[in-house]
């Protein structure tokens, strides 16, 4: 059995402990959804207010040349290459996560003429299948998107397949597709890949170039820390750049933007082509913050937070069943550390108002329905004593039944 002073050991021993005081965390809460919304970094307040005052209000647009806020897209870009796998060129900051999936699909859609279907899962974030099912309306019903059972992808893949979209981690309960696994059988049957690196990116090691990936996409307001609604990333292999297009043709996405050119012309050139995924003005503070949120992992071995996210997401399935064993929460995230990402989930018929109940007691986690009671672990800040501390509050939750109590089963618009 796990002891809270086993905790503290663990705890004593973590490489990662450090990180933790790089991070706004008020005292008297356990917050384990950073894979909702990621911590404010200490460094983000003052980045950002030097961008206000210092940039914006002494130098005014002469920042976009004077503090190269025209290459804010590429250089945060450039930053989370090193965290997903690819090549510097390769990744470009811009817009949501959603509008990227429908630019990354049309790309794809085009390099793929003939074939009809969007081939995804069950477990597909749901704007991802909204947006190709919008893009299918748009281009008159030409093509199908088609959503199988997660264990049922390979046996789907087709000669009418275009695309193999998959988020890398369900977001549910957190399982984990074999990205360099499907992204070969897609591959053999002809398809293209995009994968939604939504919970993947900066929670564990990411290899795109080496699972041969073709597109990918991603938000930076989860493990990146960029802030409630930073921007999105998109990832383009080098080997599509020159052929991929997309059919947002923004200014930004212009070969000279500043010719002012009538006609649209897409930015040509090796290294260069990327920057046709962009569209309209950069949003200069959220992409300072969001570069904030980056330069936390300067130096971190993604490895070692590998290791981190496994054992804390371990620790808390097995303290859940050592402590709470009768109380009808059942085990929704794979039991196997490699298999999910860094975040485990509980089912439960009462999975909301529970939550909210814990949530009262300072332990922040997150619902997701019809039943899922959703805990992250991010291990740059959280800590093996604090997984402890929230499964004694979880406890006294279910055995003192706080979550019959009318104002937790009130649904807040936000679950």
């Amino acid at each position: 059995m796990t002891s809270l002073a086993d905790c503290w050991a663990m705890d004593a021993q973590d490489p990662l402990a450090a990180l933790r005081e790089r991070f706004v965390l008020p005292d008297a809460m356990i917050y384990l959804d950073g894979n909702s919304l990621g911590a404010l970094p200490k460094a983000t307040e003052a980045r950002v207010r030097d961008v206000i005052a210092a940039q914006w209000g002494k130098d005014l647009i002469k920042s976009w040349n004077q503090h190269d806020w025209i290459g804010l897209p590429r250089r945060v870009g450039a930053k989370i290459a090193a965290l997903i796998g690819a090549r510097p060129h390769e990744v470009v900051v811009a817009d949501s996560t959603s509008l990227n999936v429908f630019k990354a699909l049309h790309a794809a859609l085009s390099l793929r003429p003939g074939r009809r279907v969007i081939l995804s899962d069950e477990g597909n974030f749901p704007t991802d299948l909204y947006m190709a099912q919008g893009l299918a309306e748009l281009l008159d019903d030409k093509h199908e998107l088609i959503v199988v059972p997660p264990e049922g992808i390979a046996d789907a893949l087709n000669d009418d397949v275009a695309v193999l979209m998959l988020t890398e981690i369900d977001y549910r309960t957190g399982r984990k597709h074999d990205m360099k696994a499907l992204t070969a059988a897609a591959h053999a049957a002809g398809a293209l890949t995009i994968w939604d690196l939504a919970h993947s990116a900066g929670a564990f090691p990411v290899d795109l170039n080496g699972s041969d990936a073709d597109f990918a996409v991603g938000c930076g307001y989860k493990y990146l820390n960029g802030g409630p609604g930073a921007p999105a990333f998109i990832f383009i292999a080098e080997r599509w750049q020159q052929a991929a297009s997309q059919p947002l043709f923004g200014w930004m996405g212009h070969d000279a933007p500043f010719a002012f050119d009538l006609d649209y012309r897409p930015r040509q050139g090796p290294g260069e082509s990327i920057d046709r995924f962009l569209v309209g003005t950069p949003p200069i503070l959220s992409l300072a913050a969001l570069e904030a949120g980056l330069d936390q992992f300067a130096g971190v071995d993604m490895a070692e937070v590998r290791r981190k996210s496994i054992a804390l997401g371990d620790l808390f399935i097995a303290l859940v069943e050592q402590e709470l064993a009768g109380h009808g929460l059942t085990l929704a995230s794979p039991r196997d550390g490699n298999r999910r990402g860094s975040q485990v989930s509980f089912r439960h018929p009462e999975g909301y108002p529970i939550m909210q109940a814990l949530i009262a007691r300072g332990v922040v986690g997150d619902f997701r329905a019809p039943d899922i009671l959703r805990f992250g672990f991010t291990p740059l800040y959280v800590r093996y004593q604090d997984v402890w501390e929230a499964v004694q509050r979880l406890r006294v939750v279910m055995v003192e039944q706080d979550w019959q109590r009318p104002e937790y089963r009130r649904r807040a618009a936000v679950t």
